[in-house]
């Protein structure tokens, strides 16, 4: 297979690092020769009107509209086949992932390819540094960033304040 990449990211919060992100593709697809399609526009809006209030649900709807986003770029590209980069971390949720993308795959008339990335994760790690990439630290939404700094035990039962 030939890669091809698509950069599509609404769930990324703040901006900047949003910004931060858009500028590691860029500069990776620059060394490795990737071609990559990017998306324009930041939809942050309409990311957090489809996950707000969702609770736990709200990973799933990530990744419908991120997933649907890809889908139809592929076929709009010519591609008969797709997958995601999601599959690559051990923290996301790769069962609902590959069932959401094979939903999106069939309404889009294409295939969906999976395989599990993660073991290629520690040499991912290492190589990224080496070429001094960024490395997130948090998936990117507003509740993931939420949840990197702001500890379980702190929050009260109901996850809304802070227990003194």
């Amino acid at each position: 297979m030939d890669p091809f990449g698509y950069f599509y990211n609404p769930n990324i919060h703040p901006f900047m690092e949003y910004k931060r992100r858009l500028d590691t593709v860029k500069d990776f697809s620059l060394r490795a020769g990737l071609e990559v399609r990017y998306r324009d526009g930041y939809d942050l809006d309409e990311f957090l009107a489809r996950v707000a209030g969702r609770g736990s649900l709200r990973c799933e709807q990530c990744y419908r509209m991120r997933l649907d986003a890809a889908g139809a770029a592929a076929r709009e590209l010519g591609f008969t086949v797709y997958t995601t980069s999601l599959l690559y971390s051990k923290y996301q949720k790769h069962d609902l992932i590959k069932g959401i993308a094979e939903e999106m795959a069939s309404d889009h008339g294409i295939e969906f390819y999976y395989e599990d990335f993660r073991r290629g994760w520690r040499e991912g790690i290492m190589e990224s540094k080496a070429m001094g990439l960024y490395r997130q630290q948090y998936c990117g939404c507003i509740y993931s960033e939420r949840d990197r700094y702001w500890k379980a035990g702190e929050r009260d039962t109901k996850g809304k304040g802070t227990v003194r």
